[in-house]
């Protein structure tokens, strides 16, 4: 009987990472079918405009720091049980309040903008706020590579989770145990939303909202399903795959940001154009469309320095990360709390 309701309960361990890969795959296959039926049946890249290729890279953007923002709110919660799960209430208004505040916060953002357009050049501001995005998108890739700020975003709020805990066993006011957790909660969300705010105001700015809200609309509900797994049917998902998985995806979108990004600042007179004719045969029209590789020496030398500072960041870490643990080992060989093998007989 005990064997039999473990292999029961076998399958329920997986359910989640199946339904989040099931979900992936219908949203392609969706997308593939969409495309077929809006194009006559000939989804030509060519053919169709950068809008869809602008959601989709919002959509990644906005699915990957939900992701982020669901997994800090995890571990703050991971540990209310009994009587501190009262507690969860307080910290999801706070997340809830900062959602309002990302809204508004793009309201705010987006009035600024549409004011100063009559004032300056298209272009320009396109390029200005081009350059924002990518600064934002390059923080959020450093905070998903650099391991030591990611998991110091992570330690800073469940430390801050503890001491309220702590303070509520000490007799202190509930309100204001309440009011703490709702701030942990509110900050949780609102800086990935407002580095959401910040990286759409160039597309907006190019494709107007529409194709901005068609990103959102999907990257919120893949997300949308990540917190419903998570916080409702509390399933353990493959966090570190998926942010692996999607911080491979920003990689693709930085590359394409800064191919745009460059071409944006010829085309508003910022830097120089020098094409490479040997190339115009091998770089076709559609990879400018989908993927802003161009033919020029300014677009893809922005696209090698924006590859070579993401790899290298990682690399950086990766060789400090690998020192810190030999440098654990050999201290606690010191100690004698782990004996070397004697190989002699």
């Amino acid at each position: 009987m005990i064997e039999r309701s473990e292999e029961s309960t076998l399958p329920a361990r997986h359910i989640g990472p199946r339904i989040a890969w099931i979900a992936g795959a219908l949203a392609v296959i969706a997308l593939l079918i969409w495309q077929g039926v809006s194009r006559g049946g000939n989804p030509d890249p060519a053919l169709d405009h950068s809008s869809t290729a602008a959601s989709i890279d919002i959509a990644v953007l906005v699915f990957r720091e939900g992701l982020e923002c669901i997994l800090v709110l995890s571990a703050i919660t991971a540990s209310m049980v009994g009587d501190s799960k009262l507690y969860r209430r307080p910290i999801t208004l706070g997340a809830a309040v900062a959602f309002v505040a990302t809204l508004l916060t793009w309201r705010i953002v987006v009035g600024i903008l549409d004011s100063i357009q009559d004032s300056v050049p298209a272009l320009d501001l396109q390029a200005a706020t081009g350059l924002i995005a990518i600064i934002v998108l390059l923080i959020v890739m450093n905070w998903f590579f650099h391991k030591f700020y990611w998991s110091g975003w992570i330690s800073l709020h469940t430390k801050k989770k503890r001491a309220l805990l702590k303070s509520a066993d000490r007799g202190e006011s509930r309100a204001r145990v309440a009011w703490g957790l709702a701030a942990l909660g509110f900050t949780s969300l609102y800086r990935e939303g407002f580095e959401v705010v910040l990286f759409l105001q160039n597309y907006r700015l190019k494709l107007g909202g529409h194709a901005v809200l068609n990103g959102v609309i999907v990257g919120l509900i893949f997300a949308s399903i990540v917190a419903v797994l998570t916080f409702v049917a509390h399933r353990k998902l493959p966090y570190k795959r998926m942010l692996v998985l999607t911080g491979a995806l920003l990689g693709v979108v930085l590359l394409v940001m800064v191919g745009e990004q460059a071409q944006e600042m010829q085309l508003a007179h910022w830097i120089g154009t020098t094409p490479i004719p040997a190339l115009d045969g091998i770089i076709r029209p559609w990879m400018g469309l989908w993927f802003a590789v161009f033919p020029t020496v300014e677009t893809l030398v922005a696209q090698a320095i924006a590859a070579v500072l993401v790899l290298g960041s990682y690399a950086v870490v990766e060789v400090q990360l690998s020192r810190q643990r030999t440098a654990a080992v050999q201290h606690d060989v010191s100690l004698g709390l782990l004996q070397p093998h004697n190989t002699a007989d």
